[in-house]
């Protein structure tokens, strides 16, 4: 797997452009104050005029959410593209799309569902920001927000710290996703070349149960034979019901992933419901399972 490109380092009084490809907006408060964010630090933010457009669970239909998309990237004055808010709809963005040639690139910013997005921009080798959409990025922390902030303005990134599984130490190419939505674009157009990757796998509200049926699914697709390595961020409220006989989603992750014999780490601070540290998607990272650092290399 080849390293994607960077698009140029943004810096205050570019022009950013904020999308809704997949939930309806709902949480406009919190949305608010994400855009505030950025503007602070001296971006100027220019909202679609259908940020609130709903149709069903989706914010609006797919020509609406697939034209924001298109003209943020074919825009010769935006630098950045911004996601509102995950949920669902991203995928049925990309039926037939062919990302239009709109040199240079832009950074483009989400997690959660987002993945479809960042995940299709590497398959045409432009890396993007695994990070904080609108409506999270007001409860990053201070670190975080930073974090985010160095990544697209073209600083170093820290490392990040987890819990070692062992496995020795690997370099690769670093593809973050949310697992659920990956697992969806297992052998489609849309999943990334797998072969030297390391997998940065974070989720939220799927019950153990669940959690083993993804795992499975890679390791009945074979998915996992070309991966080098595998990060852990948060598997937020990720518990069974009450009363019902489960095991842990620690213990599912354990059971599925530690005889892969790659170096693992968890315990990331990525992912949703905490500290939702910014990855770039598809450039090359170390990963030391025996120390339990993720760390970049420039």
């Amino acid at each position: 797997m080849k390293n994607c490109q960077l698009p140029p380092p943004l810096k205050p009084g570019d022009l950013l452009r904020v999308i809704a490809p997949s939930g309806a907006l709902r949480e406009f408060e919190v949305f608010e104050k994400g855009v505030e964010i950025w503007r602070s630090h001296g971006y100027i933010v220019k909202v679609d005029s259908s940020i609130n457009h709903r149709w069903g669970y989706l914010a609006g239909t797919d020509i609406e959410r697939q034209r924001q998309l298109a003209d943020a990237w074919q825009d010769p004055e935006c630098r950045g593209i911004l996601c509102a808010r995950g949920g669902y709809g991203s995928s049925r963005l990309l039926e037939n799309w062919t990302w239009p040639v709109c040199p240079p690139t832009k950074w483009l910013i989400g997690f959660s569902d987002v993945t479809c997005l960042l995940w299709s921009l590497c398959q045409i080798g432009v890396s993007g920001v695994h990070g904080p959409v609108l409506t999270t990025l007001a409860a990053e922390p201070d670190w975080s927000i930073e974090r985010l902030f160095d990544l697209v303005e073209g600083r170093n990134l820290a490392p990040l710290t987890g819990i070692g599984w062992g496995g020795g130490e690997v370099t690769g190419i670093l593809l973050p996703a949310n697992l659920t939505v990956a697992t969806h674009l297992l052998n489609t157009p849309i999943q990334p070349y797998l072969d030297g990757a390391i997998l940065a796998l974070e989720d939220v509200t799927e019950a153990p149960y669940r959690i083993d049926r993804l795992l499975t699914q890679w390791r009945l697709t074979g998915a996992f034979t070309s991966i080098r390595g595998i990060a852990l961020g948060r598997f937020s409220r990720c518990e069974a019901p009450p009363n019902v006989p489960s095991f842990t989603v620690v213990e599912v992750l354990r059971d599925r992933l530690a005889d892969l014999g790659i170096p693992i780490v968890s315990d990331f601070s990525f992912g949703h419901d905490g500290a939702n540290a910014a990855l770039p998607v598809g450039v090359l990272a170390h990963l030391d399972g025996e120390r339990g650092i993720l760390s970049f290399i420039p």
